[in-house]
């Protein structure tokens, strides 16, 4: 016994409520076990219970054994004067509360309860909860999928907020530098970052009109024209940097940050770089599109982009392929943005203008899209639960980064389940 998991059992109730009793003797009903604290104090706020025939409500204190009150200095402590009760695993130290009542849970407690948690802590698998998942009502699982898509958004959206916030409101700019941030995916996301806000929207967009100045200004704030170049094409590209960079008053990120190491060429951020640029040279009221947009297929031509003909021939300059291929946004890419930029900036949007059917649109558009396929993923399908669409793989996603590999199964549905299933 632990007292994260003493804690829980009292908050669930997950004891034999019946033929309680206090140390003194007197019959004790628990009506309310009260609102677990995370903060200083009492371990449980606003509870209610009934000593013989008298009502108490007030907050209640928990303790693997009674001797720990004083170990924890409670006496000391005004927090602690006029609890309803005080909840112990084992009375090892009578009277030691004053005049609190003391209840002893651990006669109580079902074994299964004990067992059920041992077995999810000592499990030697990535998913402490496989084999066992399966048991659970496939609409309590449907239940915590959604509140788990909700809490992953509310996380990514803390920071989106800040964004806006430093944007004066702008929501083109936390467009842009989302958008931006996206097409580094995992690996070059923050460099990626740094070079949208590295370089004002307004400037690409006066620009819009040559998809070379565009590449130049891209290309030259990420640090990557300072070599000396042996193709026209990068040395054209400097010179009209070397040019836009003193009009502006620019100062490029450093070309170190970029990672191409482990990466499809495909992927390189040379080539993503250049996909950004024809979607800023293409792009017109982007924002206003997007979100107005709650359909995949009116959202996909408007992500149809392709790097410019130097590409065709190339992953990074000056250095030549042997076939020639269009570099376009693959369709996974583009899945990929519609799930991790589109409909989190349609959720916010709908949130900051209180407007609950659009959110309820940005939730359902991730509901088009296929579930994405990475090793989270694929190890939830290997044990038995298939992500059915996109808002389901991002909850599990959740589960697995936020609970799952860090064993907060007291703290999960799932896991609440299991433990009271036996």
């Amino acid at each position: 016994m632990n007292e994260a998991l003493f804690q829980f059992i009292w908050q669930y109730s997950l004891y034999q409520p019946t033929a309680l009793k206090t140390a003194a003797g007197e019959a004790l009903t628990i009506i309310h076990p009260g609102k677990l604290n995370r903060d200083a104090g009492p371990d449980f706020l606003e509870g209610k219970i009934k000593i013989g025939n008298t009502i108490l409500v007030g907050n209640i204190e928990l303790h693997l054994r009674s001797s720990d009150w004083n170990r924890h200095g409670h006496q000391h402590d005004l927090a602690y004067k006029n609890l309803a009760l005080h909840v112990v695993y084992e009375n090892d130290a009578p009277n030691v509360a004053g005049n609190t009542p003391v209840v002893e849970l651990y006669k109580h407690i079902p074994p299964h309860i004990i067992t059920q948690y041992a077995r999810l802590m000592q499990a030697p698998q990535k998913l402490p909860c496989a084999g066992q998942h399966e048991s659970i009502r496939h609409i309590t699982k449907e239940g915590w999928l959604s509140r788990l898509l909700a809490e992953r958004w509310e996380q990514k959206l803390g920071d989106w907020n800040v964004l806006l916030e430093n944007s004066a409101e702008d929501w083109r700019n936390l467009l842009y530098w989302r958008t931006a941030a996206n097409f580094g995916f995992k690996t070059n996301a923050t460099p990626f970052l740094m070079l949208a806000q590295s370089l004002p929207l307004n400037i690409p967009a006066k620009h819009r009109e040559s998809p070379m100045q565009i590449e130049a200004l891209l290309f030259g704030q990420a640090g990557m024209l300072q070599d000396d170049f042996k193709d026209d094409y990068p040395r054209e590209l400097q010179r009209e940097y070397d040019y836009l960079r003193k009009k502006y008053k620019l100062k490029p990120i450093t070309a170190h940050l970029w990672k191409f190491l482990r990466m499809r060429p495909a992927n390189f951020p040379t080539i993503r770089i250049a996909q950004f640029a024809d979607l800023l040279h293409k792009s017109v009221h982007l924002f206003s599109q997007i979100i107005e947009t709650h359909s995949v297929k009116e959202i996909e031509p408007l992500l149809e982009v392709t790097a410019s003909e130097y590409w065709d021939t190339h992953f990074q300059f000056d250095v030549a392929q042997k076939q020639a291929t269009k570099k376009s946004l693959g369709k996974t890419s583009v899945e990929n943005i519609i799930i991790n930029t589109i409909a989190p900036i349609q959720f916010l949007y709908a949130a900051r203008q209180d407007t609950h059917v659009l959110q309820e649109r940005a939730l359902q558009l991730l509901e088009t899209v296929p579930a994405e396929k990475n090793n989270i993923t694929r190890l939830w399908e290997e044990n038995g639960w298939k992500a059915a669409n996109a808002a389901q793989s991002q909850s599990l996603l959740q589960l697995y980064n936020n609970y799952c590999s860090s064993k907060r199964c007291l703290e999960c549905t799932i896991g609440l389940n299991i433990i009271k299933g036996g």
